[in-house]
């Protein structure tokens, strides 16, 4: 890897060190697994910086490698998710969540990944349609459609959740 690639590399893995971390922690939903994750795909994306082809797509190619990586620690370790002890007390002691509303926090888990994913990426990362497409290498028009079922499953969902409570 040349010192312009790495350094690039670099610049973009602090510039989004935190954007990072919460897209591993929407996945392994454990603080300890996130960091894992996040090192590990840091990992992964300087061993393999000599694969990307264009510069002005490193965040995007890193992203990926950060999806990826979630995706494998989750098929390596299908168990009962284990929650962390700091979310955990903010359960127990009925503090403030860490989403706005854990009814929509539950409603995502609940999702398939590959609409999740796409939710993650566009509303929580802030991510273009086309910046997702390239992250999750698809087409355009696949990830709109992901997109688009996605937010209906959700809506159906906390609508059935509200039905639920009023029962």
């Amino acid at each position: 890897m040349n010192g312009k690639l790495e350094k690039l590399l670099i610049a973009c893995i602090t510039e989004h060190k935190e954007n990072v971390y919460r897209l591993a922690y929407s996945y392994v939903k454990n603080s300890e697994d996130a960091l894992d994750v996040v090192q590990d795909a840091i990992h992964k994306a300087f061993a393999s910086a000599g694969s990307l082809k264009d510069t002005a797509s490193i965040k995007s190619w890193f992203y990926r490698i950060v999806v990826n990586t979630s995706l494998d620690f989750l098929r390596k370790h299908k168990k009962i998710q284990v929650v962390d002890e700091i979310t955990m007390e903010s359960y127990a002691q009925g503090s403030e969540d860490a989403y706005a509303n854990i009814d929509l926090e539950r409603a995502l888990d609940d999702l398939p990944t590959i609409y999740r994913s796409v939710i993650v990426l566009r509303f929580f990362e802030d991510l273009k349609i086309d910046e997702i497409a390239e992250v999750l290498q698809e087409n355009i028009s696949t990830i709109k459609t992901r997109l688009y079922q996605a937010l209906r499953l959700l809506r159906i969902k906390m609508v059935d959740d509200k039905l639920e409570e009023v029962n």
